[in-house]
């Protein structure tokens, strides 16, 4: 039998539905489940400190935890360099700190504000002295696809016709159209997040999991078992089907 491993789609700073999505993977596979946390941890949610630390905690007492890269998560981790770098894939005219983002909503959580008109480099070297370096030193150290012999966790997806081992981190935490035209079977199931989505799908060659925390929306937590997948609920194991 294959060992179950459960997975939890964008988080986005919602530390209630985590607790939530944790106690029901855990009254399903116990305190020693593998979970893999699909990125975006940060952002839009009022709590993206208090859930990093968590999951820093998780770390600290070897919690069979895999703690996947967001498009989020790296742009925090870009902020927080000694010279704060942009991600050229937004849209011009956006930022990390823009209203739409969430980077805001993120500095709060640390307690760090501002007021207009304030300076970058002013509000760059606050968040440096008040955002602890574990915290930096973890979105640093997240990785961008997990795998099994049947599933693939990213982020965001994959490019199609691209082996797994030669996948740009770009596309991992960035990608979209592309990947969600794709009809054609991929290496392996892939298992992402990213794009909100009213209702979790399955589509045949990838499981989508974002299910819109970020929006106010609950969290889902699924499990699976080789490729076979089923969302977790209050009253049990739901399947997912294509």
């Amino acid at each position: 039998m294959t060992d179950p491993i459960y997975a939890i789609g964008d988080i986005h700073g919602q530390l209630d539905e985590l607790h939530r999505a944790l106690s029901l993977i855990e009254s399903d596979g116990g305190p020693d489940a593998r979970i893999v946390f699909l990125g975006d941890y940060v952002d839009r949610g009022p709590d993206s400190r208090a859930v990093i630390d968590l999951l820093i905690e998780g770390q600290q007492v070897r919690r069979n935890w895999i703690t996947l890269l967001g498009n989020h998560d790296r742009m925090f981790a870009w902020f927080m360099e000694e010279v704060p770098r942009h991600d050229p894939h937004l849209l011009v005219g956006y930022h990390w700190l823009h209203d739409r983002l969430g980077g805001i909503e993120t500095l709060q959580s640390y307690g760090v504000t501002f007021e207009e008109p304030t300076r970058l480099e002013d509000l760059h070297a606050t968040a440096k002295e008040i955002i602890p370096q574990a915290h930096v030193d973890f979105l640093r150290g997240l990785q961008p696809m997990f795998e099994t012999p049947d599933l693939a966790f990213v982020h965001a997806g994959i490019r199609p016709g691209v082996p797994l081992a030669q996948q740009n981190e770009n596309d991992l935490v960035w990608i979209r159209q592309s990947f969600h035209t794709c009809l054609e079977p991929h290496p392996k199931l892939i298992v992402h997040g990213h794009t909100p989505v009213d209702v979790v799908s399955h589509y045949g060659n990838r499981i989508n999991l974002d299910s819109g925390a970020g929006y106010g929306r609950p969290l889902t937590a699924a499990v699976f078992e080789g490729s076979n997948c089923y969302i977790l609920t209050k009253r049990g194991r739901v399947p997912l089907l294509p």
